[in-house]
């Protein structure tokens, strides 16, 4: 079912043209009950604010035109009049354009504060209208996380910017050849998983990522050919780490003194640059007295961040980030939940047909059967109803050769028998 960010604003029409679309507040309830009612759509919101007007809808295939269309006729315009100021994205689009546009990015004020506020009205009016399901719920309730994001870690709003750009900005500073190094991440959450983006777009070519999970750690640094070590393995691989990065949410220390003392031996004085991003602290304090080694905490970033004179195109880089990152999660969820939807279908098969057999058997032992015959019919039965149409699906995937399906049917089954 695609999702579509559909409107103008005061990029692509003039004031003239954005006053005639306008929605008032007071006008919102019937325009989404009007808006809901249209052919495909299946949910529905509607921003509305001086500088633009933009329709939030979930639509089923087919159904694509259907917002643009209201939009004329809610307006009384010859369909196509507003053509040529309308932007319509889809899919991971329009999820991008709701996180910037509740972050700021798109309002003539780069950053202001109000259109989230203006957002968040759109959300409870929907709601109240009920015109929004479980997927756009979501989506603005994502939105208005990144919003917060963006709002505490970016200078948009003349705050800072990310810790994790700060981090790498200072790394990069330090190390004339930032190529050259071999940085060692500790953590598995959006500060290393920034950093990662950062440094490699960098040229870093050497990365190591630890983490409790490993399967996690591999999940962020495999994409960039890194290599990922579970916790345990740290002190074997210490020694090879010129940067260490660690934002972990450990109640204790990860890296003590002792352990950074035997990687400085193997290093042969070779200094090592430690950024601890954690609070609680993931380094030892006492490490800052060991010679050849720079220890840098959070505190100390975020008085570069104050000191620091950032552009806001710089910011808006980092919120740019940090949005990115948000979009690939709401779309990895929306396709999980889509998917889910067969299993579920089948799972309520499963469970009729079981029902059904079930009524049975308990008609047999209420007629006196025995009931070791009673529970024969039971167990053959119902093995036989949850088989039959997997069995002619496989039968004819065979005659004709379908050898995606059958492996795909040796996974789901387990037929070479790799599970207990």
């Amino acid at each position: 079912m695609p999702l579509i960010a559909l409107g103008l604003n005061h990029r692509t029409a003039p004031v003239a043209l954005r006053e005639q679309v306008a929605i008032d507040a007071g006008a919102t309830a019937p325009a989404l009950a009007e808006l809901a009612a249209q052919a495909g759509v299946d949910e529905a919101m509607i921003l509305s604010t001086c500088n633009r007007t933009e329709l939030y809808c979930n639509v089923t295939e087919g159904a694509e035109g259907a917002p643009e269309a209201w939009l004329h006729t809610h307006n009384r315009m010859t369909p196509g009049r507003l053509d040529e100021f309308l932007y319509r994205h889809t899919g991971g689009d329009a999820v991008r354009h709701v996180f910037r546009v509740a972050t700021g990015l798109e309002s003539m004020v780069l950053g202001e504060p109000q259109i989230l506020g203006q957002v968040k009205d759109a959300w409870r009016a929907a709601r109240s209208a009920h015109t929004l399901h479980a997927p756009m719920d979501r989506l603005l309730q994502n939105a208005f996380a990144v919003a917060k994001r963006v709002r505490t870690e970016t200078r948009i709003g003349n705050g800072p910017v990310s810790v994790a750009f700060t981090a790498v900005r200072l790394v990069e500073q330090a190390f004339t050849e930032l190529s050259e190094a071999c940085v060692l991440l500790i953590g598995a959450g959006d500060t290393i998983e920034l950093a990662i983006r950062h440094l490699v777009e960098r040229g870093v070519k050497r990365l190591l990522v630890a983490n409790r999970t490993i399967e996690t750690a591999q999940a962020l640094v495999n994409p960039v050919g890194g290599y990922a070590i579970a916790l345990a393995e740290l002190p074997r691989h210490l020694a090879e780490a010129d940067i260490v990065i660690s934002a972990t949410a450990s109640r204790d220390p990860i890296l003590d003194a002792s352990m950074l003392s035997d990687a400085l031996r193997q290093r042969r004085r070779r200094p090592m640059l430690l950024m601890d991003l954690a609070v609680p602290r993931d380094i030892d304090p006492a490490a800052a007295k060991l010679p050849d080694v720079f220890l840098y905490t959070i505190d100390d970033l975020q008085q570069t961040i104050e000191s620091g004179r950032r552009s806001r195109q710089a910011s808006v880089r980092e919120a740019e980030a940090i949005i990115e990152l948000q979009v690939e999660r709401y779309l990895a969820w929306r396709r999980a939940t889509e998917l889910g939807q067969p299993l579920r279908a089948y799972r309520a098969s499963a469970e009729a047909q079981r029902d059904e057999v079930l009524a049975h058997a308990r008609e047999l032992l209420a007629a006196g059967h025995p009931p070791a015959e009673a529970l024969e019919y039971l167990a053959h039965t119902l093995t036989g109803k949850l088989l039959h149409v997997p069995s002619v699906h496989l039968r004819e995937a065979a005659e004709h050769g379908d050898q995606a399906l059958l492996d795909a049917a040796a996974r789901l089954f387990d037929t070479d028998g790799h599970r207990p």
